[in-house]
């Protein structure tokens, strides 16, 4: 079975900007097979600031490939219903930042998965917060 990822943008922001609407499959590395394995979807509940291992890649329980199609969704869903758009968690490579997703945000990603690279978390605040995520790669 096929994992196939959508995104939909519209904006009234831009003018002339008729919006994106996107579909992928998600394969293996440079062929049309479908992306073979899972860590499965987890949450994590943060509490203080400090990064954090979201995924520790050399700990994994089915070994990852590296440097193939990996990919990696993340989504700060706030804590007991309630999605603060105060609340922000850093995302990042190895403690290296990539970006910040306040209450709600979300992202998909492209990744390498080599050992070294731990996909990390680090709250903006000590305000309880959960992140939800997946992420899907090739068994090696």
């Amino acid at each position: 079975m096929a994992t196939t990822a959508t995104i939909s943008i519209s904006s009234d922001i831009a003018p002339g900007f008729g919006g994106i609407s996107e579909s992928m499959t998600l394969t293996q590395a440079g062929t049309l097979t479908d992306i073979d394995s899972t860590t499965g979807f987890a949450i994590r509940k943060l509490s203080a600031t400090g990064a954090v291992d979201l995924v520790t890649m050399a700990s994994e329980l089915v070994e990852p490939k590296d440097s193939v199609a990996s990919k990696i969704y993340i989504r700060n869903i706030g804590y007991k219903g309630t999605i603060d758009k105060s609340v922000g968690v850093t995302i990042g490579v190895n403690a290296e930042p990539i970006g910040l997703l306040y209450g709600g945000d979300w992202m998909m990603m492209p990744l390498t998965c080599i050992d070294a690279d731990d996909i990390t978390v680090n709250p903006a605040t000590d305000d309880t917060v959960i992140i939800e995520y997946v992420m899907f790669y090739e068994e090696a």
